[in-house]
């Protein structure tokens, strides 16, 4: 029997502070706090293992709010239970600089595991983290020591079920066997538009049993059902689980609750007096009474978790050295020591051996000699591993080997990308994931969400430009190119060959505070020879590939197989540089000197070329120059076809540097 609402004191403080925050920044969702508050008060209270002291502590169990919208409702757990989030904070709910942003941000507040907003995201990078927990679990735990055992539980919404992400991601993690994944969804029928039931009739329990999910019903209001629930959950460890819990939103609200006039707006100073007088809370806002604090306090709890983890990972360490001091090596976020020195000799190699391959297979090699010196390495593609050449010899699948280093993700590029953004927020690992350039358009939220999060994520990219021939204007990217250089926090490399493909490869591993877009072709490219110097400069970004013969009259700013087109123009001009530019990012971060030593300011013929979108190379050329690409989309035929046909010729360079210096 469900306890009496104004009985519900413990709960009652999550409801109370979500509508106070939200009525005092006049903007919020006070409804999906206070309706989860029966729910959370349980999984936080009860079943969650974490540590308000240290937020980081390695073996904590994840929380990811996906509905983030009922951002209050984290920000009440995180408060009630001890986190270095004050009442202050709470009272900033909303305002620039505060720790409570409208939406989980990661990096505001302690605690906060991956930002939400977009929903379904958060339930994608939950399975992301439950995904890392498995495969480090079996990478690292012995029979007799267990160091990685942790739940990873989420929160979700009508909304998160209704966008496609979710079906991508909850099939896969029932493919998977994530039996740590414990999902609550807030089913309370009811969106920003009203009651979704004239939108949204799925039945959602068959729809997750098809998954291969273990789903259970209870009142979300209903402790004791809650808990069963719960312990059920953590029983199954071979499939993950729903629990459907039906509940009331804005619970509380005399006059708001069950209505969608709770979901995203303040409750309204009158309605949230009787409110408080429902819930029989006599308190003046913002105050919390001592006992309530008290029954909320996790610090003593999870400083005894930690202490008794520690010990076991002691012993751990005691017993298995080199694995202990791998496992701390990798949640560190640092590569080996002598990583640098490994891929340096490695990119000399390439250099000697000169080979005119696909930049893709560059890209293959790169992997094939990178990944077995890096365990913390999780690869994987949309499909199209044969295409995309992200498969190496070491290469072993998770979904045979839960100690594998390789996702099959299948066709999810969506999917695959949040997935592998809550792998690399986990810890541990430093995934890649790979599928056609343009069909970076179906993980492009995801991809912003790595920027936007700061994340070391690989993006792999191949098939770039018009060179991918006869499949045609569907399959051959124009605009994405520009796409991921306009996005904040992202180095996008598109290499010429087989040397750049590896440095891209290096930086792409190094780069700790973000992620990394590598766009290989699809076609053979030439080899291009350099020196050493060159060779260093190429990690700037971008540099002289071919110094100009006499005095400098013109440059030809290039990236990736339209190096070959520059370079060729270059042999039969004079007084013309080629700047070959595989990450603009990086370029631009240099000192002016470097960047006037490979542009200067003076030289304003300039001629850019690259198989994509125009517009992009304005910036580097002013618009005096002149842009050598694509302002339309594709065509299906050969390659060498399309170049012709487009004007992405050797002899188009040749006439544009000839207009700009006439």
């Amino acid at each position: 029997m469900t306890t009496p609402l104004n009985e519900r004191r413990v709960a009652n403080a999550i409801r109370v502070l979500a509508m106070d925050a939200v009525q005092k920044a006049n903007s919020g969702h006070p409804g999906a706090p206070m309706g989860m508050a029966d729910i959370a008060d349980v999984v936080w209270r009860e079943f969650m293992n974490h540590n308000p002291n240290n937020p980081q502590w390695a073996n904590r169990d994840r929380f990811v709010l996906s509905n983030g919208h009922g951002s209050m409702l984290q920000y009440a757990l995180l408060h009630l239970t001890g986190y270095d989030l004050s009442i202050e904070d709470l009272k900033s709910f909303r305002q620039l600089h505060s720790k409570t942003p409208g939406h989980p941000e990661l990096g505001y507040a302690p605690g906060i595991e991956t930002t939400t907003g977009p929903l379904g995201q958060g339930v994608a990078n939950a399975v992301g983290f439950a995904l890392a927990e498995k495969t480090l679990a079996a990478q690292f735990n012995k029979e007799d020591i267990k160091v990685v055992d942790h739940f990873t539980y989420c929160f979700l919404g009508d909304g998160c079920l209704m966008e496609g992400i979710s079906h991508e991601a909850c099939s896969l993690a029932g493919t998977l066997n994530l039996g740590k994944l414990v999902v609550y969804y807030d089913d309370n029928g009811i969106s920003i538009d009203g009651e979704v039931e004239g939108w949204f009739s799925d039945d959602t329990e068959a729809r997750f049993h098809a998954y291969g999910w273990q789903v259970l019903k209870v009142d979300g209001h209903d402790a004791d059902a809650i808990r069963t629930a719960t312990v059920a959950a953590q029983a199954e460890t071979a499939k993950p689980t729903l629990i459907m819990c039906k509940t009331i939103i804005g619970l509380g609200s005399p006059n708001k609750q069950g209505k969608e006039d709770c979901h995203g707006a303040p409750l309204g100073n009158d309605e949230i007096t009787l409110t408080r007088q429902a819930l029989g809370w006599t308190d003046e806002p913002f105050v919390i009474p001592a006992d309530i604090y008290a029954a909320w306090d996790a610090k003593a709890k999870g400083t005894a978790s930690e202490t008794a983890w520690n010990e076991t990972f002691a012993a751990y360490a005691a017993k298995y050295p080199t694995e202990a001091a791998e496992l701390k090596r990798r949640s560190s976020g640092d590569l080996p020591a002598d990583f640098v020195a490994k891929a340096d000799a490695y990119i000399a190699e390439v250099n000697a051996k000169a080979e005119t391959i696909a930049s893709r297979k560059a890209s293959q090699n790169a992997i094939q000699a990178f990944a077995p010196q890096l365990s913390e390495i999780l690869g994987g593609s949309a499909d199209l591993a044969g295409s995309n050449l992200t498969l190496w010899k070491g290469a072993k699948g998770v979904e045979s080997d839960p100690a594998g280093n390789y996702v099959h993700y299948g066709v999810r590029e969506f999917g695959m990308t949040a997935i592998a953004n809550g792998v690399a927020l986990h810890g541990g690992f430093i995934p890649y994931v790979a599928t056609f350039l343009m069909f970076m358009e179906y993980a492009r939220n995801a991809v912003r969400m790595s920027a936007l999060m700061k994340q070391r994520v690989i993006h792999v990219y191949t098939h770039d430009s018009i060179g991918l021939g006869e499949d045609g204007p569907t399959h051959q990217p124009i605009e994405q190119i520009a796409s991921l250089r306009g996005t904040p926090n992202l180095n996008t490399w598109r290499p010429c060959d087989t040397v750049e493909a590896s440095i891209s490869w290096k930086s792409a591993l190094l780069r700790s505070e973000g992620p990394t877009a590598l766009i290989f072709s699809r076609q053979n490219l030439p080899f291009q020879t350099r020196t050493d110097a060159q060779i260093a400069d190429v990690a700037k970004g971008g540099y002289v590939l071919a110094k100009e013969k006499g005095e400098l009259k013109a440059i030809i700013i290039a990236t990736g197989s339209e190096v070959s087109l520059a370079m060729e123009a270059y042999a039969q001009l004079d007084g013309v540089r080629v700047v070959s530019m595989p990450c603009a990012e990086e370029f631009v971060k240099q000192d002016v000197a470097y960047r006037e030593a490979v542009l200067p300011a003076h030289i304003r013929a300039r001629v850019a070329v690259e198989a994509a979108h125009v517009d992009y190379w304005w910036k580097f050329v002013g618009l005096d120059g002149k842009v050598i690409g694509m302002t339309t989309y594709g065509e299906s035929a050969p390659a060498k076809d399309l170049y012709q046909h487009f004007g992405i010729t050797t002899e188009a360079v040749i006439e544009a540097v000839k207009e700009v210096t006439a």
